[in-house]
């Protein structure tokens, strides 16, 4: 029971990395609040939590929205009456090199994945701060480090997010407040699996395979893998990770097979 008692707000939670966060969370004594646009996702997950026996709400908001978001971080302190673990997860990702990314699908990108970040964490750093501290742990990625072929917007925010994390670990570690990122590598989440089929839909498999050998070990990770970082993350084990960037990538930052 890593987290006991501790009130995790895991916005993105209605599925992929958020959802296997949530349900390790409360395996590990914590108690969820899970902010999404999805509803029937968020929903889901909640209804399957409190039916095993575990206290989780779900609140519908765009965390890069602001009168939403406020009104998100509101009813968690009003339902659970404080915010221990913020996880900063929820984002969202386009294809393309700086000519091939419109200008739309650019700036979809920078409002949640870096946006989201701030604004969640602009309002939830006042309730930390009130309570005697807290831990906020934002989702970067590994491409913010090795960069990717035709990920030029999500590597620029991800990028982006490892910037504000250091920065809010040099502000806010003197009031308790513990920042750190984790940053993986490929993941099969949900949103992977749709892409592969949709982009790659007649050698899908192929294409499977091939992100397996970015990896040093052949295999991809899923969002359990991921998850148990960011638990660690949230643990008092990790009260010395302040800025940390936890890198959990099957090695693709660290070596390349040939």
């Amino acid at each position: 029971m890593r987290i006991q008692d501790k009130v995790c707000l895991i916005t993105g939670g209605a599925s992929g990395i958020g959802e296997a966060t949530a349900r390790l969370f409360a395996k590990e004594g914590g108690k969820i609040a899970v902010v999404d646009i999805d509803v029937k996702g968020g929903n889901r997950v909640v209804d399957e939590l409190v039916g095993q026996g575990y206290p989780a709400i779900f609140i519908e908001a765009d965390v890069a929205d602001e009168l939403p978001a406020a009104i998100a971080v509101d009813a968690v302190v009003k339902h659970f009456g404080r915010i221990d673990v913020l996880f900063n997860n929820a984002g969202v990702s386009a294809v393309g090199d700086v000519v091939d990314c419109d200008p739309g699908d650019w700036d979809r990108v920078m409002r949640v994945n870096l946006r989201g970040v701030y604004l969640l964490s602009h309002l939830v750093v006042p309730v930390m701060r009130q309570q005697g501290g807290g831990i906020i742990i934002n989702m970067s990625s590994t491409i913010a480090v090795i960069g990717l072929k035709s990920r030029a917007a999500y590597a620029t925010s991800k990028g982006a997010v490892l910037g504000l994390t250091r920065a809010m670990a040099a502000d806010h570690s003197q009031e308790n407040i513990r920042v750190a990122a984790v940053l993986p590598g490929t993941v099969y989440t949900p949103f992977v699996e749709g892409y592969l089929k949709k982009h790659h839909a007649g050698h899908y498999q192929e294409a499977v395979d091939n992100l397996k050998k970015r990896q040093l070990n052949n295999e991809l990770m899923t969002p359990e893998d991921v998850a148990y970082s960011v638990l660690f993350l949230a643990s008092d084990e990790a009260r010395f990770a302040l800025g940390t960037a936890l890198i959990v990538d099957g090695g693709v930052s660290t070596a390349k097979v040939f």
